[in-house]
C-alpha cells in the first residue's frame, strides 16, 4: 500500500483538501464570487438604471422635436394666414384705390364735358345772338330797330346765364 502510487495521490489530494479546508479557502472563493456577483448585480442595476434614464431622455428629445414640429407647422399656418390676410387687405386696398381713381376720372370727365357743354352753349349764344342781331339789324333798319336789336340782345345774354 505504502508502495501504491494511487494511495499516495489519495493521501496528497486529502492533504490538498485538509490545505485548502483549514485555509479556508472555499469561503474565500465563496466571499471573492459573491462580491463579484454583488459587483455585477450592481453594475447590471447602474446599467439598468442608465438604460431607463437613456430612455428617459429619448422619449423628452421626441416629445421636443413633435413639440417642434408642431410649433413650426403652426408658425408656418401663421404666416401662411397674416400673408393671406395682407394679401386681402392689399386687394383691398388697390381695389379702394382705383375705386377713387376711378371716380376721379369720372368726375373729370363729367366737369370737362359740363365744361364743352357750357362752352359750346356759350358759344351757340353768341352765334345766336350775333345771327339774331345780324337778322334783326338787317330787317329793322333806323333808329327804333338798333334800340329794339340792343335791348333784345342784353335781354337775351341775361336770360340764358
Amino acid at each position: 500500500m505504502l508502495h501504491d502510487p494511487a494511495f499516495w495521490v489519495a493521501i496528497s489530494f486529502l492533504l490538498f483538501i485538509a490545505v485548502v479546508l483549514y485555509y479556508k479557502v472555499p469561503g474565500m472563493i465563496a466571499g471573492q464570487l459573491d462580491s463579484r456577483a454583488a459587483r455585477i448585480k450592481t453594475e447590471l442595476e447602474t446599467a439598468q438604471k442608465l438604460r431607463e434614464d437613456a430612455q428617459a431622455l429619448y422619449a423628452e428629445y421626441q416629445r421636443k422635436q413633435r413639440d417642434a414640429l408642431a410649433t413650426a407647422e403652426e408658425i408656418v399656418a401663421k404666416a401662411k394666414a397674416d400673408a393671406k390676410r395682407h394679401r386681402q387687405e392689399s386687394e383691398a386696398a388697390i381695389t379702394a384705390s382705383l375705386a377713387r381713381r376711378t371716380e376721379q376720372a369720372e368726375q373729370r370727365i363729367r366737369q370737362a364735358e359740363e365744361n364743352a357743354v357750357a362752352e359750346i352753349r356759350a358759344a351757340a349764344v353768341e352765334i345766336a345772338v350775333a345771327a339774331a342781331g345780324r337778322i334783326i339789324g338787317e330787317e329793322l333798319k333806323g333808329k327804333k330797330g338798333s334800340e329794339m336789336v340792343d335791348k333784345a340782345i342784353g335781354d337775351i345774354g341775361s336770360q340764358l346765364h
